[in-house]
């Protein structure tokens, strides 16, 4: 009877286990198949940059709404390309949804790196006509296939002291001394000139513009502007290199002549911090420069020039593009989950949210939106200013383009070859990219 009793014990034992391990099976099973269990989380890669931050500010709401937790590991720049490359090629990737700079576009996509998104986009009727042109085209829709959906620009423009440009006594100085207005200028003969006489008149408390002249990227992309506003291009319709021609001589003699006279001594090894703080301890009348750091520079917190600055665009009209698009990994593990915040993220409730916050938006009804626009009164100008802009061209050697580009801009400057000798070499050198 004893016997029994223990075995029969054991017996219940055993069916107890048994049904609690298949309940936890089971819940195991419902977790992974559901969104809104609460337990399923997606991994996202992104550059530690102020659009990042706002969105950690807003993902609570996205894990409340849907039970989807959304881990974002954030690193530097330059960290990002090595970490991404070796996910990417993987069979598996430890990152759900990434962010692309426009520099890797090109690289990404023909390798077959990133999931279309068409087939998403349709099933959900995502609206994508509601982002900038310029932007979709640039970290968006490539070849015809929607690889991305835009997250932040950072299209460069000219940001300017108006308590300098509007000075009375500089003013009446230009005038008498060269017959015309001193005024924001829509050619870059004339900024230039302007910057000259500034630091002319100013002597070394006031220099005309700030620069950026350290390769590869600073001195590449500052000096893009004056190439694109000059009618400069890298290469013609049929891919041949016209980076070198007449446009692009005088985009560069330009370029030199306000370093040498209207910069800094020691704009040649600035980069983007040491341009913005000499612009922010009010040392410089102008400053090109991303769109973006209109607002740090009217933080009296961050700088002495707080209320005096505003922004236009390069003169000349055409400044350089550039921005960061969302995208899901063709390798990603958990695409549906992906796409479901990405949706969400890139709505116009958050997008809104988040340029109230302080972010760059790409979406024109967030441009245009009155709350928005009361908040920041020069965004109508910054949405123009993306409009007209150009991206560098969409390769996947596009790193190796600013690299050589960079390399031969800095020589130039410096006297180590002519205007001429340096853009033939950077022309030779980009005919074979890809």
């Amino acid at each position: 009877m004893k016997l029994f009793k223990k075995n029969t014990a054991i017996i219940i034992i055993l069916v107890i286990c048994l049904t609690l391990l298949a309940a936890c099976n089971k819940d195991k099973t419902n977790t992974a198949a559901s969104p809104n269990s609460g337990t399923q989380e997606i991994s996202i890669l992104m550059e530690s940059v102020p659009d990042t931050d706002y969105v950690k500010q807003v993902i609570q709401k996205f894990t409340d709404k849907t039970g989807i937790k959304v881990n974002i590991e954030a690193v530097n720049y330059a960290s990002m390309h090595e970490k991404l490359v070796p996910q990417l090629i993987n069979s598996t990737n430890s990152y759900d949804l990434i962010v692309v700079d426009n520099y890797w576009v090109g690289e990404f996509t023909s390798a077959g790196w990133l999931e279309p998104l068409d087939a998403y986009i349709k099933k959900d009727n995502f609206d994508t006509s509601v982002y900038l042109d310029s932007m979709l085209k640039m970290v968006g829709k490539i070849n015809g296939t929607t690889y991305m959906l835009p997250f932040y620009n950072y299209a460069m423009s000219l940001i300017y002291r108006k308590d300098v440009f509007e000075d009375p006594d500089l003013k009446s100085k230009y005038l008498a001394k060269f017959g015309r207005e001193m005024k924001i200028s829509d050619n870059l003969e004339e900024y230039v000139n302007i910057s000259k006489f500034i630091t002319e008149q100013k002597g070394k408390d006031m220099y005309g513009s700030v620069m950026m002249g350290l390769r590869p990227d600073p001195i590449s992309v500052e000096w893009l502007n004056y190439l694109y506003s000059s009618g400069g291009d890298f290469y013609d319709k049929a891919g041949k290199p016209t980076i070198n021609n007449e446009n692009g001589q005088k985009a560069l003699k330009m370029y030199i002549d306000n370093m040498t006279n209207a910069a800094p001594k020691g704009s040649a090894g600035f980069g983007f911090d040491e341009a913005f703080n000499v612009f922010a301890q009010g040392n410089a009348a102008s400053f090109i420069t991303y769109n973006w750091m209109l607002p740090k520079l009217g933080n009296a917190s961050e700088s002495k020039v707080a209320g005096k600055v505003d922004i236009a665009k390069v003169p000349g009209g055409v400044s350089l593009n550039g921005g960061w698009g969302w995208a899901i990994p063709k390798n990603a593990k958990n695409k549906d989950a992906s796409w479901k915040f990405l949706s969400w993220i890139e709505s116009f409730t958050e997008t809104k949210e988040r340029a109230l916050l302080g972010g760059s938006p790409t979406r024109s009804d967030v441009f245009s939106d009155p709350e928005v626009v009361a908040k920041y009164p020069y965004y109508p100008k910054v949405q123009e200013i993306i409009a007209t802009s150009k991206m560098i061209p969409i390769i996947s050697d596009a790193p190796k383009l600013i690299e050589i580009l960079g390399r031969e801009l800095s020589e130039a400057v410096s006297g180590g070859k002519t205007p001429q000798k340096a853009l033939d070499t950077v022309a030779d050198e980009i005919k074979g990219l890809k």
